[in-house]
């Protein structure tokens, strides 16, 4: 139950023309505490709770619970959840043995994208595209229940 990811930022939107399916997601959270947040997710006809523990030092990996739920239920504890929402359309993009995950965001985090690759340990190679900027592991205001709190439009230059 740990989770292994790199983040990066976008050069570009290439990466819509490699992307072999795509979805909506809205999410808010039950709880969005530095060492661990509670987070309620619709996925189009599938719904998800996730706990997600505090960062390792790296920003490369930390604890994480999921579970499948029903649609009807999500929509009751997104009710529940504090004041804010992500809105945001989720790219898959295959790269080799790896599946590239871009989020689009919507609403008050319009004009961000971020990329992220799920990896089986903090040292596994991965080939990176063309497509990807930045790297921003690590980076807590990439992460969405900061995004959810302050949001990329509010972000000063």
């Amino acid at each position: 139950m740990q989770e292994i990811e790199r983040k990066f930022l976008l050069k570009n939107n290439s990466f819509k023309e490699e992307a072999y399916a795509s979805y909506s997601i809205q999410q808010a959270y039950l709880n969005s505490h530095k060492e661990r947040t509670t987070r309620i997710r619709i996925t189009g006809e599938e719904a998800f709770i996730t706990v997600k523990g505090k960062s390792s030092k790296s920003g490369l990996s930390r604890f994480e619970w999921e579970k499948n739920i029903p649609v009807a239920e999500a929509e009751e504890l997104l009710q529940l959840c504090e004041p804010g929402k992500i809105e945001k359309t989720r790219y898959l993009i295959k790269v080799g043995k790896h599946t590239f995950e871009v989020d689009e965001f919507y609403k008050d985090n319009e004009g961000l994208t971020v990329a992220e690759v799920e990896l089986s340990s903090e040292t596994e190679q991965v080939k990176l595209p063309d497509w990807l900027g930045e790297e921003v592991t690590g980076d807590k205001r990439y992460y969405n229940s900061y995004l959810v709190q302050n949001p990329y439009k509010s972000w000063k230059e």
